[in-house]
């Protein structure tokens, strides 16, 4: 199925009350991904910010939180103050240097604590963004594994730019992440 046809099947799938009840999901947790080839990046982008609009919009009033990964990593760097000074490191170190002394500013639970604090009780479901953009900083299976503990009720949709074969994510068809069994493949 092309592109343009999974996306299509997105809204009708996340309106739907028992997705966004969780029902029928025999005491799993509500997690989905949309995977989808890294080169429909920008089309799934656009795509996200359309659905964004709808579903937030007097009409629908289905209140969706977007958490774009790479942005909280933005903030927290600029929070701890090391933003500004990444470039001039990464050019007297190296990428690799500076992705190694950035690990431990990046730690799960400050992602974690950000992302508790923007989910209110009307939050009704949760997009996660920002995945290929956040790598290698961040790993998806990482932010996944530890979501658990603070989203319970509200289903979560990941837009992944790889593959996911219900056990492994691959970003970028190219990268394995660690094995992930929990979540959906929101389209097949």
């Amino acid at each position: 199925m092309n592109i343009h046809k999974r996306l299509d099947k997105i809204f009708p799938v996340i309106t739907n009350p028992a997705f966004l009840t969780n029902k029928g999901l025999g005491n799993e947790i509500g997690f989905y991904i949309f995977d989808y080839d890294p080169k429909d990046e920008i089309l799934v982008r656009d795509h996200t910010r359309s659905l964004l609009h709808k579903l937030n919009s007097p009409s629908v009033r289905i209140k969706t939180l977007e958490i774009d990964l790479y942005a909280l990593v933005l903030e927290i760097l600029d929070k701890k103050n090391v933003l500004k000074k990444i470039s001039q490191d990464e050019q007297k170190v190296g990428f690799e240097a500076v992705i190694k002394r950035l690990k431990p500013i990046l730690k799960p639970e400050a992602f974690i604590e950000i992302i508790g604090e923007r989910i209110s009780d009307d939050v009704r479901l949760i997009f996660l963004t920002g995945v290929g953009k956040s790598y290698p900083l961040l790993r998806s299976h990482t932010v996944l594994n530890n979501l658990h503990s603070i989203v319970k009720k509200q289903p979560l949709l990941m837009f992944f730019p790889g593959e996911y074969d219900h056990r492994e994510l691959k970003l970028f068809g190219l990268f394995k992440d660690d094995n992930y069994y929990r979540a959906f493949k929101l389209i097949e």
